[in-house]
């Protein structure tokens, strides 16, 4: 709840479904039956792989012994802990992808108890390219060099080196031996004041061993955000990548950067849409309009798509101080100006007619590619029990209030009146389920609004932000959130439900998500609308080793919201962790099966992923013409992956909508696709021809390098792109 706790921290263009009715050529249509033959082909091939299960079964015994086969051209995508006692390492893995070593190489061998006897044979495996994890004190450790020292240390506070200024503080302090580490060792982690090594490792030859003075934690957070980053540092590659995360965007925090490296670096750690606070752009300027407009051009060359992200009640700094007469009123009557939101009172006509203007404007002025409407309902978290943030008290809202139900709701919060809401529940009670009725109405009106902009430009895209009161069901009461009511509108409106988990719920563990999606599945058959937004802020509440969500916690909570919905946004990208931005979109990779099947890779993804992959790639039999030479783009679904000879001449770098089909072309590529806003392909050509549903069209492109973005409309389209 970014808007309203801050003090806590300081579908009309029938194109979404079906190729235009009556725009499409015949030409394009034979095309499309012949993609969709294609695809039933695929589905052949995708059934044939149940035959080839018992050969992966012998694959899965040689992927469980140290020092398997690897993959010329791929990564190794599994783990394997020896012993029974699995402990945390499975859950630490699994966040950024790597799944259990049977039918897959695995690449990170977790030894918990490991014997002198073997150091020689491990050593062998780790220059070979396997990374070795060892946990306290055993022979295997004592074997290359970790010496516990008779010296004992209580460990609380922790410094690392991936953010030595960080406080990593352990909920319960340990005593552990003072270790002594070989000379070859890097340390990672040290005890705060005596500097005791608590994480180390060392590079030899292709591969590595870290080791950790005490297991990680049951939840595998709560000792070492940073163990991931360390395994990185000795050679860890992420096997699956993921480009469909959005993110907040507060311009004040980058207002003197370089845009075209800021994109380069979002792009890079898998955000695919920025939600920009555009209250900051609210009037016209032409210094700021400038910047913004840089902005924007800098993320489409990129494929990103940029949001205005529209925070109604709060309009901006400017309108507030411009129209004292509007401003929104808590129940002491005093001006809504709440931390750094200052409210309006939207219910009131002129004022509602005023901002719509406004924003009409605001949004004609730039080359947005959508809207969010974001927390459209009222304050506070603490509900009616602190009158001084309760809003909304207005004059418009206590008039209709009075006539609906014949009392002045301010009554509510004057001790000496019979209304007062300790001495009349039933009186409370109406008033609260009016306010977040109210709330409802006000959505309705802004979604109508956002439905005009959409005919004046088809390809927007509308989000709307609503925090959630299904897991913490207080919050319809306290801010007016009511999530049942709104469902509904997924029938009238296109528009994506994004879910806020509230600022109460900031602490409990990364399974939320599954079960606030399991809460919402009854109120819509829509869940592909649905959406999950993550705060990564300071918590207020007491919370360990970290007050922000970082590392290994900030990567557990993004994979599993991203099982969980199709889309999971972030708040916001400034806070963001430097080291955490490469393995980001690792967890956001969502990869149902993985396996190695007559020396092929066999991946299946419920919504795409980036699959990672050295050089070129033959996909279900055919040239692969999406890829980087670092990654693969598949499409949803399972697909066979084996090396290829080159490259197609033209090919998908990048593509931030839903990819359905790609085939590569004689000096082009041809692909089919859906998205809820228009789509950007990064081609490594300059496209010479599109076409769109078998229609020519004007190409409009922007260049960053030797890569060149296209823009392409909202809906579900085939593209076919030849180049010079």
């Amino acid at each position: 709840m970014r808007l309203l706790t801050s003090s806590l921290l300081k579908m009309p263009s029938g194109e979404s479904l079906h190729y235009r009715r009556g725009v499409v050529s015949s030409s394009a249509r034979a095309r499309s039956s012949q993609l969709h033959a294609r695809g039933q082909a695929d589905s052949g091939l995708r059934q044939n792989m149940c035959g080839w299960r018992l050969a992966a079964a012998c694959l899965a015994l040689l992927a469980a012994i140290p020092g398997g086969p690897l993959a010329a051209s791929s990564p190794g995508f599994g783990y394997h802990i020896a012993g029974d006692e699995q402990g945390s390492w499975a859950r630490i893995l699994s966040a950024v992808g790597f799944v259990p070593g049977q039918g897959v190489p695995a690449r990170v061998y977790v030894v918990r108890d490991g014997t002198a006897d073997a150091a020689s044979q491990w050593l062998e495996r780790v220059s070979r390219g396997a990374l070795v994890v060892l946990e306290g004190d055993t022979e295997l450790s004592r074997a290359v060099g970790i010496q516990p020292g008779t010296r004992q240390v209580v460990v609380r506070s922790v410094v690392d080196e991936h953010r030595p200024r960080l406080p990593i503080i352990w909920e319960r302090a340990l005593t552990l031996p003072f270790y002594t580490v070989p000379p070859k060792a890097r340390v990672y982690a040290r005890e705060r004041w005596e500097k005791a090594p608590l994480v180390a490792g060392f590079r030899q030859g292709a591969g590595g061993v870290l080791w950790v003075a005490v297991t990680p934690g049951e939840k595998g957070h709560e000792r070492f955000p940073f163990l991931l980053h360390a395994l990185q540092d000795l050679g860890l590659s992420a096997p699956f990548r993921s480009a469909r995360l959005w993110a907040f965007f507060d311009a004040s925090y980058r207002s003197r950067v370089d845009v075209d490296y800021f994109a380069a670096r979002w792009r890079a750690a898998g955000i695919g849409a920025l939600l920009v606070a555009s209250w900051q752009f609210h009037e016209p300027d032409a210094e700021r309009d400038a910047y913004l407009s840089r902005l924007i051009e800098a993320c489409h060359a990129r494929g990103i798509l940029v949001y205005a992200w529209i925070g109604i009640p709060h309009v901006s700094e400017r309108f507030w101080e411009k129209h004292p007469e509007w401003r929104e009123k808590t129940a002491l009557l005093q001006d809504a100006h709440l931390d750094w939101r200052r409210l309006m009172n939207v219910l009131n006509r002129d004022c509602f007619n005023q901002v719509a203007v406004e924003v009409h404007s605001l949004i004609d002025r730039f080359d947005w590619d959508g809207v969010n409407l974001s927390e459209v309902y009222f304050e506070s978290l603490e509900g009616h029990g602190n009158p001084a943030r309760f809003t909304p008290l207005n004059d418009d809202v206590r008039r209709e209030f009075q006539s609906l139900h014949g009392f002045d709701p301010l009554a509510l919060f004057q001790r000496e009146s019979s209304w007062h809401y300790a001495a009349n529940e039933k009186a409370l009670r109406a008033f609260l389920d009016y306010r977040s009725e109210l709330a409802r109405r006000l959505q309705v009106e802004w979604i109508d609004q956002m439905e005009q902009a959409r005919r004046r430009k088809p390809h927007l895209d509308l989000v709307l932000t609503h925090v959630d009161d299904r897991f913490d069901t207080r919050m319809r009461d306290l801010i007016g959130a009511d999530a049942a009511a709104l469902m509904p509108l997924l029938e009238r409106y296109d528009f994506t439900f994004l879910i806020e988990d509230p600022a109460t719920v900031w602490h409990l563990g990364p399974e939320r998500y599954t079960q606030i999606a399991e809460r919402y599945k009854p109120l819509t058959p829509r869940q592909e609308k649905l959406a999950i937004d993550i705060n990564i802020v300071e918590r207020y509440q007491d919370v360990y080793p970290t007050k922000q969500q970082i590392g290994t916690e900030l990567f557990k909570l993004v994979h599993l919201a991203s099982r969980a919905f199709p889309r999971v946004a972030l708040y916001f990208e400034n806070s963001l962790l430097p080291p955490d931005l490469a393995l980001l979109p690792s967890a956001a990779a969502v990869v149902d099966r993985v396996e190695y099947v007559h020396g092929k890779l066999v991946v299946e993804s419920p919504r795409g992923v980036g699959v990672a992959w050295e050089g070129p790639a033959r996909v279900d039999g055919r040239p692969w013409a999406a890829g980087d030479g670092r990654t693969l783009w598949l499409p949803p679904g399972p697909h066979v992956i084996e090396p290829a000879e080159k490259w197609p001449d033209v090919r998908l770098l990048d593509f931030n909508g839903d990819l359905e089909t790609v085939h590569s072309l004689a000096r082009g590529v041809e692909f089919t696709y859906r998205s809820s806003s228009r789509a950007f392909a990064i081609l490594n050509a300059r496209p010479k021809r599109v076409e769109i549903d078998g229609q020519q069209v004007e190409p409009r492109w922007l260049s960053a390098g030797a890569a060149y973005s296209i823009y392409l409309p909202r809906g579900q389209h085939l593209v076919t792109v030849t180049a010079e």
